[in-house]
């Protein structure tokens, strides 16, 4: 039997989802079963935002559902990377993605889908509005600007006008960086956002691919996130960055992400689900304190690549890293701009 609580709940929530579905042109979302009385408190939050962002003729103006404004041409570097899904640029590259922010710089993280079948108990538009939600308060914490595409998480396929997709963003960001998945991965998601970004890695500069947004006239360095994957190839840590001043603001922006890392997004289960503030309390510190062995580990595999770039003492001392393969498709920097690329990193 449902709960009296739970039913105001999951409808306000599934007209949300409806309503956000529609003005960001999603199809017919998913049924999504009944939310249970454990997980109220992150639908309530997510009810809220809802109330505080219609209008008054019961209109969605969700301020942070628009594309972002390109940056301005101001001298500063440009760095958009996609990821499969809302939370994967945060993973692999939000402690840079806030180092370079601190600097001034301007870096976009973008979603390539909206992550609509990635939680245990709800899905469709419910839940695109949800993680979307949660993509754009990680945004706020690291200080970068973030998108989030409407397409059917599980399902992204390596078309093209997908290609056209990626080509157009990649352009009116006018990258200087672009990162993204390798394509060879466990997610098929997270592979064809690689074989994407890697077909754009051309077309960026062919003036009539997408003639409506100007080609870039310098080719952006295209890099890989870390991963840990053998087979074809496995990742070449070409540049390795410390986190060491980043990691509580990234760690941070993570359990933002709360129905990813404490409710256990697609393979979580409701003992995942907090119940009260004790439980809460515990299981926000053993998702950072997962994320901080994780990051740990990136650093201790990619040791020798550190000592290189920060000097042996220097190097050796490096808690957290976040690591880059560079692919060979884009312009191939040099040592000392990959410096210049990575103001983060010390001069030689």
């Amino acid at each position: 039997m449902k709960s009296m609580r739970s039913l105001p709940v999951f409808a306000l929530g599934l007209c949300a989802g409806l309503m956000l579905a529609a003005a960001l042109g999603l199809s017919q979302p998913t049924p999504q079963a009944e939310v249970p009385q454990a997980a109220a408190p992150q639908a309530q939050n997510t009810a809220a935002a809802l109330q505080s962002a219609t209008t008054a003729k019961g209109t969605l103006s969700w301020e942070w559902a628009t594309t972002p404004a390109p940056p301005p041409e101001d001298g500063k570097l440009r760095i958009i990377q996609f990821g499969a899904h809302p939370d994967d640029c945060e993973i692999r590259a939000g402690g840079c993605g806030a180092m370079w922010a601190r600097l001034g710089h301007h870096v976009k993280f973008v979603s390539v889908t909206n992550g609509d079948i990635g939680h245990w108990q709800m899905a469709g538009g419910p839940l695109a509005l949800r993680r979307t939600a949660e993509a754009f308060k990680a945004a706020k914490i690291l200080g970068v600007a973030t998108e989030v595409l409407p397409i059917h998480d599980g399902e992204l396929e390596p078309t093209l006008e997908n290609r056209r997709t990626i080509t157009r963003l990649i352009r009116a960001w006018n990258a200087d960086i672009v990162i993204s998945h390798r394509p060879n991965d466990y997610h098929p998601d997270h592979r064809y956002v690689g074989v994407l970004v890697q077909d754009s890695a051309y077309m960026v500069a062919v003036p009539f691919f997408c003639p409506e947004v100007p080609p870039l006239k310098k080719n952006p360095v295209f890099l890989f996130s870390y991963d840990t994957f053998q087979r074809p190839n496995p990742f070449r840590p070409d540049i390795v960055v410390a986190i060491d001043e980043v990691i509580e603001q990234k760690l941070d922006a993570l359990v933002a992400m709360p129905s990813q890392f404490i409710e256990g997004g697609a393979l979580g289960n409701a003992s995942m689900v907090p119940t009260n503030a004790e439980q809460m309390e515990k299981r926000v510190r053993e998702v950072r304190d997962s994320f901080r062995r994780r990051f740990a580990s990136i650093a201790d595999r990619c040791r020798p690549k550190l000592i290189e770039l920060y000097g042996e003492e220097a190097g050796k001392k490096v808690r957290y890293a976040e690591a880059f393969e560079i692919c060979e498709y884009g312009r191939q920097p040099r040592p000392e701009e990959i410096r210049e690329l990575f103001p983060f990193l010390p001069k030689k």
